[in-house]
């Protein structure tokens, strides 16, 4: 009887807890057993390449399996960036990154806001129209690309002289190469950001309009106002994956047509890291490359996420 007394003398807070206590640990834990598959194959797949790749970095390997790996310390990154085609690679990265801002940003922001207000058919024939470039696999739209530019019996190349102009080398020119891939890899984007940039705009509350409307605005001023703060977030969302992966975009059709070509005109700094890898299999350039590439596109990354988060204006 003296147990069972001592027992219930017990404060009923000290029995209580001992479950919840449980719940929760067992609540904390769940979430991370649904996560780990997921973890696991970011680990495999993400984070240990970029460990291997960062060790590689230091060593000199032409990617033989029986071939001895030698290291070099830090001569691959001196190698590096003295060569002149990894300036003119960073440069063109540049140049694409700021040749992509208008199609990827810039129109299909307009875009969406003068096309808001579409019905019926119309409607149809403005997303038909956008998102058929989308669903194009890139290499197949490289082809199709190869083959209206021809320098030979290209379809543009046959109008240009119907109008009176001489053949353009848009593939072949330096001076218009890199335009004429960034126009390709942009045409592509077009419909992606216009997507993005109308569906942010939909999910704008209407009062507000209605409120501006009532109150005399214009429809500059509802968009002035209303529209592209409320937009911003999706605005710098476009603009960071721009600067981040413009120039990856392009690599499909920089392989497809031109090669890096002509005269190294349209390559950039994710060609150059194929081409050390499998051109040359110079497996410690192409590591030291991609890992000043990471660094410099990770601290590109983070300015970026501090602007976002600075001037970005939410609908709360």
């Amino acid at each position: 009887m003296t147990d069972i007394q001592a027992d219930l003398s017990q404060p009923m807070s000290r029995i209580t807890t001992r479950p919840a206590l449980n719940r929760q640990r067992g609540a904390g834990i769940t979430p991370w057993l649904y996560l780990a598959p997921a973890l696991i194959l970011l680990f495999m797949w993400t984070y240990v390449p970029l460990i291997e790749a960062f060790k590689l970095s230091f060593y000199q390997w032409n990617m033989l399996p029986t071939a001895p790996q030698r290291f070099v310390g830090l001569d691959n990154y001196r190698r590096i960036f003295a060569l002149s085609e990894m300036r003119i690679a960073l440069c063109n990265t540049l140049l694409y990154i700021i040749g992509l801002f208008p199609m990827s940003v810039i129109i299909p922001l307009f875009v969406a806001i003068l096309t808001q207000d579409l019905q019926g058919r119309l409607r149809t024939l403005y997303r038909t129209l956008i998102f058929v470039p989308m669903i194009v696999p890139p290499v197949v739209a490289a082809i199709l690309w190869r083959w209206l530019l021809s320098d030979d019996h290209g379809l543009v190349n046959n109008l240009l002289a119907l109008a009176g102009f001489g053949t353009v080398g848009f593939l072949t020119d330096p001076h218009y190469a890199l335009a004429t891939l960034t126009w390709i890899t942009g045409w592509k984007l077009i419909g992606f950001s216009t997507l993005l940039f109308s569906s942010a705009n939909a999910g704008i509350d209407r009062s507000y309009v209605e409120a501006a409307r009532i109150d005399g605005a214009s429809r500059w001023q509802i968009v002035r106002d209303i529209r592209l703060p409320l937009l911003s977030p999706t605005i710098m969302l476009l603009s960071m994956m721009t600067i981040l992966f413009g120039a990856q975009w392009s690599f499909a059709y920089i392989s497809v047509l031109t090669n890096g070509g002509p005269l190294k005109s349209t390559t950039n700094i994710f060609y150059v890291l194929w081409e050390y890898g499998f051109e040359t299999l110079s497996a410690g350039w192409s590591a030291a490359a991609g890992m000043i590439t990471f660094a410099s596109f990770a601290i590109i990354a983070f300015f970026c996420l501090r602007l976002m988060k600075r001037y970005a204006v939410y609908d709360n």
